[in-house]
């Protein structure tokens, strides 16, 4: 199936993607909708677990997951974890590094909460916690981060875009002054992962669930650690697969596995992954690429018509490298609340967000099998 395929056959559009049947979805930086194929993949996966162990026939899929995790972020199966949440995963890397005392590490605190806490939690062990400055609200250039890391700073932790104003960092760039520097990265990519091109070549530390832009079950996502940093970050949990335990016996000593499975502890979520994978599956038949550029000839189309009917869109006006599906907006004489039911009742989904000020925005986050026809109901709405 193509993109091109899908968008031009609305049969094929609403059988793969059933919410298209009764709504337009426009919520994907929240928490995504199943397409048909998932929903069926973990179904299957469930009546085959009424009929006897349900690890026997699924075990042999993980390895699945980890070689299409690898390929969307052109690294190693083996430097790619299953480990749930975001929040989890970000919170292993944390809790897993060790620090020193005058260590600094350099965060935003306007990031998503998961990107925020794990960092934070650090200072109760003498870690310094800086807060980023930043020009405009989600905006984070290159330039930002280099002028406020020195010496002592250890780690750089960022969002590969902001949940609200929908700002792509150059985390390529940002990550290669830092590796340079001998300053870990730590990259949240649930906002692009599945939507753009997000790769690990500068990046030291990623994690993404699948409910967003990959499409896929929560709690079922993708931690990535560089090969040369396993043995550097040690999991803080512990269990009989991330310790090695011949024959299920316990050792004498603690060994953990020598590769990415150290940060599996215990027994995996086995339908969540097999939502994972397929997910995975479809945007790679999609292509990564192409679902990018749909995406943002959507964003091209859709901020300028929002400016039209008097709307004032964050970053409306930057990069098409720094934009991406995530279009926020706001209009002082609008009750934006009020209007969020409004569509709501119409059928369609989008989010409701608020700033660390008190504004009220309106989220709009198609995906690509959203079509033009929906975007333009949404303008008529509004």
């Amino acid at each position: 199936m193509t993109l091109t395929e899908l968008l031009a056959n609305e049969e094929l559009r609403q059988r793969e993607f059933p919410v298209a049947r009764d709504k337009i979805f426009l919520a994907h930086a929240g928490v995504c909708p199943l397409p048909h194929r998932v929903a069926e993949a973990v179904s299957e996966c469930a009546k085959r677990g009424t009929l006897g162990d349900q690890e026997a026939f699924v075990l042999h899929r993980l390895n699945d997951a980890r070689k299409l995790g690898a390929r969307l972020l052109n690294c190693q199966p083996e430097e790619v974890a299953l480990v749930g949440p975001t929040s989890l995963a970000l919170s292993f890397v944390a809790a897993g590094l060790s620090f020193r005392k005058g260590d600094n590490l350099l965060i935003y605190h306007d990031d998503y909460p998961s990107n925020v806490y794990p960092w934070m939690a650090l200072a109760e062990h003498g870690v310094e916690v800086r807060l980023l400055n930043t020009r405009g609200f989600g905006v984070i250039r290159p330039q930002d981060v280099m002028g406020q890391v020195d010496e002592n700073t250890r780690l750089v932790a960022l969002a590969s875009c902001h949940f609200i104003s929908g700002y792509r960092i150059d985390f390529q760039a940002i990550g290669k002054f830092l590796r340079e520097r001998g300053i870990l990265f730590c990259l949240d990519a649930i906002q692009t992962l599945g939507a753009f091109p997000t790769t690990v070549e500068h990046v030291d530390f990623l994690a993404a669930d699948a409910h967003k832009w990959l499409l896929g079950p929560c709690g079922a996502g993708l931690l990535y650690v560089r090969r040369e940093l396993q043995e550097k970050l040690n999991p803080p949990i512990y269990g009989w697969h991330n310790v090695r335990c011949p024959n299920f016996v316990a050792q004498e000593q603690i060994v953990f596995r020598n590769d990415a499975t150290k940060y599996e502890a215990g027994t995996h979520n086995l339908l969540g992954l097999v939502g994972l994978i397929t997910a995975m599956e479809l945007v790679v038949e999609i292509g990564v690429e192409n679902i990018a550029a749909e995406l943002l000839r959507k964003r091209a189309w859709l901020a300028p018509a929002l400016q039209a009917k008097g709307f004032t869109v964050l970053n409306a006006d930057v990069k098409p490298e720094n934009t991406s599906s995530i279009v926020s907006f706001h209009q002082p004489s609008q009750d934006l609340a009020a209007l969020h039911k409004k569509l709501t009742d119409a059928g369609v989904v989008t989010s409701l967000r608020t700033d660390r000020k008190g504004q009220n925005y309106l989220r709009l986050s198609p995906h690509f099998y959203n079509t033009d026809a929906e975007l333009q109901r949404v303008l008529e709405l509004l």
